[in-house]
């Protein structure tokens, strides 16, 4: 049985939305916004023909059949989501990648923030740029889940009928990933290996997809999604502690 609660999952976002705009956590989320700005510029100038060289690729994967030809709006809605959400996720890791030394202190800002206690951790910036490898090795273990995974979803999308239902299997595994990858930053600053969080957000399995959902939606938006990822961080923080307290260690 699926444990947790979707409604209050889908809270957290918002609740990250109003934590960026407190005075001592903003430092860290106009660094990354930044650093989005500039990324966001230069995924916008080659999507256009990316996106349609995708398209054109993926129609041609379907037989000749007249009943199938007929329906090519409705694979090319279906295709153009899929996508949508691998270019969204795509944004997000290459984003998580740079930022991801400000997002594990934006995560411990915000957790002091929320439970006014210290965390034991140097917050000096020499503290931030020696944990640059272990932060990258981290997002890199995302990467090596995500893709076996979404290599299968996408081998499932080609099959004419079967791929029906893609689009759907996308954006839930997207969702699911979207937990997955901002709740590591808090669970990382307690040292929870990333296996570990995996079976933490099992457990809260329900709560895990309501976060993730408006997360996945948000990053598909231009210009919402340049904000999206400070705010998930901080919405993933609330997540953490709330969700995820007694559990932790």
């Amino acid at each position: 049985m699926l444990k947790g609660n979707f409604f209050r999952g889908l809270g957290y976002l918002g609740e990250g939305f109003r934590l960026i705009r407190q005075p001592g956590l903003r430092l860290f989320v106009i660094i990354p916004l930044i650093i989005n700005i500039l990324l966001f510029g230069l995924l916008f100038f080659f999507m256009g023909e990316l996106f349609a060289g995708l398209i054109a690729a993926a129609m041609a994967w379907l037989p000749d059949w007249a009943w199938l030809q007929a329906l090519d709006w409705l694979f090319w809605i279906l295709y153009g989501a899929v996508i949508v959400l691998m270019l969204a996720y795509g944004f997000v890791i290459v984003a998580n990648l740079i930022g991801s030394p400000f997002y594990g202190y934006l995560a411990e800002l915000t957790e002091k923030h929320l439970t006014g206690q210290e965390m034991n951790t140097d917050d000096s910036w020499a503290s931030i740029i020696k944990d640059i490898p272990r932060a990258l090795w981290r997002e890199v273990q995302k990467i090596l889940y995500y893709l076996p995974r979404a290599i299968g979803l996408l081998i499932i999308g080609l099959i004419p009928v079967v791929n029906l239902v893609a689009a759907v299997l996308w954006f839930l595994f997207n969702s699911w990933m979207m937990a997955l990858q901002y709740v590591d930053y808090p669970a990382d600053n307690h040292k929870v290996s990333f296996p570990a969080l995996r079976r933490l957000l099992g457990d809260t399995r329900l709560s895990a997809f309501g976060f993730g959902l408006p997360v996945a939606l948000a990053a598909m938006v231009p210009v919402l999604n340049l904000f999206v990822v400070p705010a998930a961080v901080c919405g993933a923080t609330a997540y953490w502690v709330r969700e995820n307290g007694a559990t932790r260690t």
